[in-house]
């Protein structure tokens, strides 16, 4: 990593989720932003520019990690997207991006499953962003 360090928006509505993320993530040399959900995601993003972003698929609507997914993209079309997800564990539905017509749509460069692990968040930042 280079000497400045790497800015990584977690967007979540769970709380805990979101300490716990940015106290990983800063331990292991990241600058960190939150945001408890897609509306506050907006208003920080008109001010800053994050390098990642990790957010939630379930937030005030069903689909806003989706809809915030491809505001991002459209703003900052290099800016990793990295969509973290309860809904296998909710509906016992499983989704990927794996087909290209999916990854057209979902526009997420990685969606990972919860509870995730730090370690895979952390291979996936490391594999999008170095």
């Amino acid at each position: 990593m280079s000497d400045e360090k790497k800015t990584i928006l977690v967007v979540d509505d769970d709380e805990d989720f979101l300490f716990q993320q940015k106290v990983q993530l800063e331990a292991a040399g990241y600058k960190v932003i939150t945001a408890p959900g897609s509306k506050a995601a907006r208003a920080l993003l008109r001010t800053s520019r994050p390098d990642m972003a990790v957010i939630d698929l379930m937030m005030e609507e069903m689909d806003a990690g989706f809809t915030l997914c491809r505001e991002i993209k459209k703003t900052y079309p290099d800016c990793p997207v990295v969509i973290c997800t309860g809904v296998a564990n909710e509906t016992g539905m499983a989704f990927d991006a794996a087909t290209d017509e999916e990854r057209a749509w979902v526009k997420a460069d990685a969606l990972l499953d919860k509870p995730v692990r730090f370690e895979q968040l952390q291979r996936e930042i490391e594999r999008l962003i170095h």
